[in-house]
């Protein structure tokens, strides 16, 4: 779904992403590491909000480098970014709708975001901002779906979350790769949480890609030694 070549990207005198290369296949893919190491500064570049210096991209077989990210959001591509970002003056529905940005005007939310996540349903005419963070973590991802992206991207989607949605967002991860009418890429800094989840595995230090496997691998690989790197 998405092929990453020889990705370089720097900040000031920083290289920060180092000859970056990895396939993102379908089913669940994810990438590892520490905090610092790149991966949010990955996905930002593989969303276009942060340029590359060089390095190609490919998506759905086609070179997409240079695109806007609405252009990139319009081909099915959808980014649930670190933190959340969602918009917290407006309603639950009102945010939900932004999701459809790219459907053109009259197109219903999808019913199957309330199925995954009821509590939306309920507070529908709520204001964002009200919400608890498990509550907005949900929102966003539901916003993401809305448009019924090709490829997920989620960046650390149990950062400061309550156990019980993380498992509620485990078992929607879940589900949608199994569904396999989407290719996820899922960026954690948690070993179980990733571990369960992922049919790949990507691990990132210090901006580069040092081990790459099968996800039934990991254990064998001895990939959470290397988070301890």
């Amino acid at each position: 779904m998405l092929r990453i070549t020889g990705l370089n990207q720097y900040y000031g005198g920083s290289h920060t992403l180092r000859d970056v290369s990895f396939d993102i296949p379908a089913g669940c893919t994810t990438l590892l590491g520490k905090n610092g190491v790149g991966k949010t500064t990955l996905l930002k570049c593989l969303m276009g909000l942060v340029p590359v210096r060089s390095g190609s991209l490919a998506f759905d077989g086609a070179d997409i480098a240079a695109l806007a990210p609405y252009a990139r959001a319009r081909l099915g591509i959808g980014y649930v970014p670190q933190g959340r970002e969602i918009f917290p003056r407006l309603t639950v529905e009102e945010n939900l709708r932004m999701g459809l940005a790219t459907k053109g005007r009259g197109v219903a939310i999808p019913p199957q975001i309330f199925d995954m996540f009821p509590v939306l349903k309920d507070m529908l005419a709520r204001r964002g901002g009200d919400l608890s963070g498990g509550q907005q973590q949900q929102l966003a991802i539901g916003r993401a779906l809305a448009m019924q992206p090709k490829l997920l991207i989620l960046d650390e989607p149990t950062e400061g979350i309550q156990p019980s949605i993380i498992k509620d967002i485990e078992r929607v991860i879940r589900l949608l790769a199994q569904q396999g009418e989407m290719t996820i890429l899922l960026v954690e800094q948690y070993y179980d949480f990733a571990r369960s989840l992922a049919d790949h595995y990507v691990v990132m230090s210090r901006g580069e890609v040092i081990k790459s496997g099968a996800g039934a691998d990991m254990e064998r690989d001895n990939v959470k030694a290397c988070l301890a790197l």
